[in-house]
């Protein structure tokens, strides 16, 4: 079964906010602390340091007389944290990720507990249980907006920067079918319009889904709110208390794309037994500066994301072509590509065919038959509207997610 993550927020008494402070605090300091020393070991000696190593020397370093406050809290989430350090190490070798940062006190705070680490209680409501945290004597206040399916494996406390609490459990779901639609799609990610899709199933926008633009609307508001925080004296009552109103506008913009990315993705699951995007490389996109804003805003890599494991979780099918294919200069009627086509170029004729085409219907045509062909290719590699192609692309190079509903 899959695991998904159900996050609720819940609010602490004062006597379990000074106890999860206690417990942040040396969470990020034993997660800094291995990382230095993780760091140091592999520049001085190229000496690599596992979480065995790591858990050995967290040991010794809590029988030190100057660290016995390390014991004063769970030992659960501290030997998490190595375990994650540990994974982001092996990531950042393995290049699929950059170097580990170290943790700041400003910024998100979390602890991660296994079983081991809290309890569960029954309360008399199902999906609603009684949940206490090691080293607390009272249980926390959870506001249930919707029942746990399971028991949970783990579970991670964060506290955000603008002061709110939520509690993430990590559960198993069921898989849930939606009725089969026999409709596939091809869609392609912009900035103006955050999908594009090949059949126009938004008949009355012609098949495009605006992008909201949270950030953009709340930019003058967060660039007041940041001018009166860099006016006041950093470490100040003050100046923590403008802080987290920053932080809470931040939340908010960063809520409502969250739903809005739900709510679309749900929609897209709902509608095509099959996705078909692109697989695009946000973090070198968002290397040109006239648009990381923007691209940043648009949220492309966790609209994918939301696909993926909501076309798992129903029973639909999610196939991801060759980042380096051509949609938007090869043309969906003869397969002609063009050498360049500037992003201001929006509309362009085929020199071959003659055609003219939108530059993002016209890649989202090509995604769904470049798609196809790799996720079915003893199949007839024609589009519903008789157009074929797909010729060129490297299936090597495609992913395809699917739930296995069997």
């Amino acid at each position: 079964m899959p695991t998904l993550r159900y996050r609720y927020r819940f609010h602490p008494n004062a006597e379990q906010r000074q106890m999860l402070a206690r417990q942040f605090g040396c969470v990020r300091y034993v997660y800094n602390w291995a990382l230095a020393m993780k760091r140091d070991a592999f520049r001085e000696r190229g000496e690599k340091i596992g979480y065995a190593e790591t858990d050995r020397r967290l040991t010794q370093l809590k029988r030190q007389p100057d660290h016995a406050w390390l014991r004063e809290v769970s030992s659960v989430p501290l030997q998490q944290v190595l375990r994650h350090l540990d994974k982001a190490y092996t990531a950042f070798f393995r290049g699929t990720a950059r170097f580990p940062r170290f943790k700041a006190k400003k910024h998100r705070q979390s602890a991660t507990y296994t079983r081991r680490g809290f309890s569960l209680r029954d309360s008399g409501v199902p999906g609603q249980p009684v949940v206490k945290l090691a080293r607390m004597s009272t249980p926390l206040k959870i506001r249930w907006s919707r029942p746990l399916p399971s028991d949970p494996s783990s579970l991670t406390v964060v506290q955000e920067p603008d002061g709110t609490y939520y509690i993430s459990f990590v559960v198993e779901v069921d898989y849930q079918p939606l009725p089969r639609t026999k409709r596939s799609v091809g869609i392609d990610l912009g900035l103006k319009d955050v999908v594009v899709t090949s059949d126009g199933w938004r008949s009355g926008n012609k098949g495009r889904v605006t992008r909201p633009k949270h950030l953009k609307r709340a930019q003058d508001r967060l660039a007041l709110e940041q001018k009166r925080l860099a006016r006041k004296q950093k470490g100040s009552a003050n100046w923590h208390k403008q802080r987290r109103k920053v932080a809470k506008l931040h939340a908010k913009v960063r809520n409502q794309r969250q739903d809005f990315l739900h709510q679309l993705s749900t929609r897209l699951v709902r509608r095509y037994d099959t996705i078909y995007t692109e697989s695009l490389c946000v973090r070198g996109m968002v290397k040109n500066h006239s648009l990381a804003r923007a691209i940043s805003d648009a949220g492309w890599s966790a609209f994918v994301g939301m696909l993926e494991y909501k076309a798992a979780l129903y029973c639909k099918q999610l196939v991801r072509i060759d980042r380096w294919y051509p949609s938007s200069k090869t043309c969906s009627g003869c397969n002609y590509t063009m050498e360049t086509l500037p992003l201001d170029v929006r509309k362009w004729v085929c020199p071959r065919c003659g055609e003219e085409h939108d530059r993002d219907i016209n890649a989202a045509q090509n995604v769904l038959a470049v798609g196809q062909t790799v996720a079915e290719p003893d199949a007839l590699r024609v589009l519903s509207f008789g157009k074929a192609c797909g010729d060129g692309v490297r299936p090597a190079l495609a992913s395809v997610s699917e739930g296995d509903c069997r």
